[in-house]
């Protein structure tokens, strides 16, 4: 990972992923907190959201009761469209493209059409999401969704 990994995380940060990490049991990479939604977003290791979550979505209402905000897990990527694939789930990505215009890094995710509102989320949550976190790791600039042809 590039940019995001040189990151210095406050406490209050520090705290809440060792808090994350005790009521879940899984070390979290990193945290995300997302103004525009109220949310936290923690990045965990591949394969490891299922178990983050708990049955039945059990762990993260414990942490939306006790942090008083919503809260996501999503799962790592070992480079920019895997991250990108995971920041879009639910959704199916068939793929990801990257443009660049000028000092601009746009992800073009492409789904099946079936597919887009869950990728873009309601009110562009998961796009939102998606650039946040690409952005702090890749330089992403905009995510956009398509539909496959």
């Amino acid at each position: 990972m590039s940019a995001g990994a040189n990151r210095r995380l406050t406490n209050e940060e520090l705290q809440l992923m060792s808090f994350f990490e005790d009521i879940t049991k899984i070390p979290p990479k990193d945290l995300l907190y997302d103004e525009a939604f109220q949310r936290y977003i923690f990045l965990v290791d591949r394969g490891l959201a299922p178990l983050a979550v708990g049955k039945a979505g059990s762990k993260i209402r414990m942490l939306k009761e006790f942090l008083k905000k919503d809260v996501e897990v999503v799962e790592d990527g070992s480079n920019l469209e895997e991250l990108a694939k995971s920041t879009l789930f639910p959704a199916r990505v068939i793929e990801v493209k990257i443009k660049e215009e000028g000092d601009r890094k746009i992800v073009i995710a492409i789904v099946p059409p079936d597919q887009v509102g869950i990728a873009i989320g309601r009110n562009g949550r998961n796009v939102q999401r998606a650039r946040l976190i690409l952005g702090r790791y890749y330089g992403v600039t905009e995510v956009r969704v398509q539909p496959s042809a």
